[in-house]
């Protein structure tokens, strides 16, 4: 085999590597709620939010054209810079699973495709209007979005539910509940999975083994989406209960209702960032719809000490990432040059 194709080889690896962890690092995402509130046991919740996810994946490509083609240069991408970028995004989510906070794997992914791409390619090959559009705005407006639709959602049934008795409310939220996480679980598969057909797709375009349509699309190719979406099912299976504990137990105590407030405005929210191409989180998003529902309740509901640490975790993911990334190009070119591409 030439160098090209066992890097290619490798890159794949990674890549699926990558949407495996991140499938069961972002589980938590479509099922802590429906597991702290009980309404499903975890393997229950496993298996139906893994279903689910691989629905979710079939849905569309709009994402993964965003990241294969929209944020940087693809004409300028090499597969080294590629495989730089996911083992950074790697070695980032196996951390914050490690410590159990709910960072971003879509935006360890970014972030580790631009840091890898500037140390080759230079700031030219980054497409930062797109950039700004597609990842950075929403990165800030996202987790007040999410926040704002969980707590408006969360007063809403409160008003109309506030004479109801709470045993009859919990028992009809526990069945509804079965809904907003089924949307919960295909909306994150609706985003997640498409980032890395995105990139997979970008390697074997780097790689030679694919090629731009004649009109010039970056078309994903119907194997990637299939692999991909049964490599985050599988993630997904193998649980990320770290995480959940995070999601379900420590930033507020759920019940079926909450449960059902934040599953159902952060799935809102995703799946419409899903159809415009946006490369969104769905940790930010779940995550604050939880602080929002929390914060309808009153403001010691919700324990901000652990919200600072996830929202520490937000803010250097994309930054550490880059510099993670550069790191690794740079130490692969130096001690490597002769092998690089």
């Amino acid at each position: 085999m030439t160098i090209t194709i066992l890097l290619l080889i490798a890159v794949v690896a990674v890549a699926l590597a990558f949407e495996f962890i991140n499938g069961f690092h972002d589980c938590a995402n479509a099922i802590a709620t429906v597991v702290s509130t009980k309404v499903l046991s975890p393997k229950q919740a496993v298996l139906f939010g893994a279903s689910l996810e691989f629905v979710g994946a079939l849905t569309g490509t709009h994402v993964a054209k965003t990241i294969g083609s929209g944020i940087v240069n693809a004409e300028m991408i090499t597969l080294t810079v590629i495989f730089c970028a996911l083992l950074a995004a790697v070695l980032w989510n196996l951390l914050t699973w490690y410590l159990g906070l709910p960072s971003s794997s879509s935006h360890a992914l970014i972030g580790g495709l631009l840091g890898a791409t500037i140390v080759k390619a230079g700031v030219d090959a980054v497409h930062v209007t797109t950039l700004m559009d597609k990842v950075i705005i929403p990165m800030f407006t996202s987790p007040v979005l999410g926040f704002c639709a969980g707590f408006m959602l969360m007063l809403f049934l409160i008003r109309i539910l506030f004479r109801a008795n709470p045993q009859s409310v919990n028992k009809k939220f526990r069945k509804l509940q079965l809904v907003s996480s089924g949307l919960m679980a295909l909306s994150h598969g609706s985003n997640d999975a498409q980032k890395t057909m995105g990139i997979i797709t970008l390697a074997l375009l780097a790689g030679g083994v694919l090629h731009k349509s004649p009109s010039g699309d970056f078309e994903i190719p119907v194997y990637v989406i299939i692999v991909c979406a049964l490599t985050m099912a599988a993630g997904t299976m193998n649980g990320g209960w770290k995480i959940i504990k995070t999601m379900g137990h420590k930033i507020i105590k759920l019940k079926p209702v909450h449960g059902f407030a934040a599953e159902t405005s952060a799935a809102g929210l995703i799946l419409t960032a899903s159809h415009f191409g946006i490369p969104l989180s769905t940790t930010h998003v779940i995550s604050t719809a939880i602080m929002g529902v929390g914060s309808t309740l009153h403001a010691h509901a919700v324990k901000w000490r652990i919200v600072g640490n996830i929202v520490t975790a937000w803010v250097l993911t994309i930054p550490a990432c880059m510099i993670l990334s550069a790191v690794i190009y740079y130490s692969v070119y130096h001690f490597g040059g002769a092998f690089i591409h």
